[in-house]
């Protein structure tokens, strides 16, 4: 599963900051909940090849009574409890305030690890800046700038290296026969996840109640079906971010991702008595990000008519078109209807996933998809894309090697992954397209050429 890091500290120290280098991007794993200093955002941040779950809090006054101050301090007070590891964020510039001596206080009470991180240090003698942080107790200082990046990618290898966090080895655990699948249910609250859970199960192992928000954390269920192990994995309904109120529900969307991160497959529960949102489309596009192989599955489908199912159909082609990739299985999970079929899908999304593409057969599909359709002219060349190799799984990755291949349209990637999709048959996970260009031996040669003659 992938670690929890939570940035806490006063105002307007970096913090936000630091969160956006982080994760590189708003995408669609970040929440942009309303006011920005008054609530949260989670996204998803990798250094290298190790991934993480990174928390952004409001400015932290821990010994708030009243007020949104108070609301403030009890949200980030919850993140703490629920993070992996904590950096404590203080201002360089602005020098130790005494409400950070308050915030060092309260971490040493919780028993999570932290590590004191003082931004805005660029430019300054690192052992001057740090100087007065050593007060605090919380071990040594380590300086970075939030804006301009310094040590950063230092102060997360520390982070994740005291967690003793490894990246597991996908073919490795694939080969296992022994390990489960793990498969996520997610979806909008009371879409019947729960319901799904205790019928394939056979048992009531997890509430059911015909109110929206019921599950607050994500529950693993392991159970055997036709002899085989899996582990089913219940979450907490995402909702449209304006209607979260709650701290604790906020938090149960963190685990949630986790779960979709920490999965093989991921089953995406739509509600067929209801319209497609945004909402949907937001939690389809978390999956498709995370690289998971997927199953749709509308639920609630034996209390529609002819009519609604047609509809229901329509809107799934159109508003998630780019789940194209994904079979879609209508049932019902309090009858029972259809998740024989809906679980055969899923054990071959899994096979899919971990397929293993040799290069040669990899190659020669590349050299097929040329002939019948060349890529399009840039300028006064064509990109030569030569061959290609398997460069991942889970999802499969590949990679094409060639010369000028930043001139290859998004359209031509979508050809040639449906060639290579249509070869593998794989059906049911994202496919990754990467361009490798190879680098041109004689540009060095002619700028020294240039150079001789001046």
């Amino acid at each position: 599963m992938n670690p929890v890091i939570t940035i806490v500290g006063r105002p307007n120290v970096g913090k936000s900051t630091l969160f956006n280098r982080l994760t590189r991007s708003r995408d669609a794993l970040v929440a942009d909940f309303s006011g920005l200093t008054r609530d949260r955002h989670y996204g998803k941040g990798r250094i290298g090849e190790r991934a993480f779950i990174c928390v952004d809090t409001g400015g932290f006054e821990p010994v708030a009574k009243t007020g949104i101050v108070a609301e403030m301090a009890k949200q980030t007070k919850q993140a703490v409890a629920e993070s992996d590891i904590v950096i404590f964020l203080v201002d360089g510039r602005l020098g130790m305030a005494p409400q950070d001596r308050v915030i060092a206080d309260f971490l040493r009470k919780t028993g999570r690890p932290v590590i004191l991180a003082v931004n805005k240090t660029e430019g300054m003698q690192a052992g001057v800046v740090t100087a007065d942080f050593h007060e605090l107790g919380l071990g040594e200082p380590f300086p970075i700038s939030s804006a301009h990046g310094d040590g950063v990618r230092g102060l997360i290898d520390d982070a994740l290296d005291s967690l003793g966090i490894a990246e597991p080895d996908e073919e490795e655990l694939a080969n296992d026969p022994n390990r489960p699948m793990k498969i996520a249910v997610v979806g909008r609250p009371n879409v019947g996840k729960s319901t799904l859970i205790n019928k394939l199960i056979g048992e009531e192992r997890v509430i059911a109640f015909d109110m929206p928000g019921t599950t607050r954390d994500a529950i693993e269920v392991p159970f055997e079906r036709n002899g085989k192990p899996y582990i089913l994995v219940d979450t907490a309904g995402l909702r449209r971010r304006g209607k979260v109120f709650e701290a604790i529900e906020k938090f149960s969307v963190v685990k949630t991702l986790q779960a979709i991160a920490d999965c093989n497959v991921v089953i995406l529960m739509l509600d067929a008595q209801q319209d497609i949102s945004e909402q949907d489309a937001h939690i389809a596009g978390f999956i498709v990000e995370a690289g998971r192989a997927l199953v749709v599955a509308v639920n609630k489908w034996d209390g529609i008519d002819a009519y609604v199912k047609e509809r229901a159909r329509l809107e799934i082609a159109q508003k998630l078109r780019f789940l194209d990739f994904a079979n879609v299985h209508p049932i019902s999970a309090k009858k029972g209807t259809g998740l024989k079929e809906l679980f055969k899908d899923v054990d071959s999304a899994y096979a899919a996933a971990m397929a293993k593409l040799p290069t040669p057969r990899l190659t020669r599909i590349l050299q097929e998809a040329i002939e019948h359709q060349q890529p399009k002219r840039v300028g006064m060349g064509r990109p030569k894309l030569r061959y290609a190799h398997q460069g991942g799984m889970n999802p499969p990755i590949v990679v094409i090697h060639g010369t000028s291949l930043s001139g290859v349209t998004d359209s031509y990637k979508r050809y040639l992954e449906g060639r290579f999709r249509d070869v593998f048959k794989l059906r049911g996970t994202p496919l990754r397209i990467q361009m490798n260009t190879a680098k041109n031996p004689y540009v060095d040669a002619d700028k020294g050429k240039k150079g001789k003659k001046r």
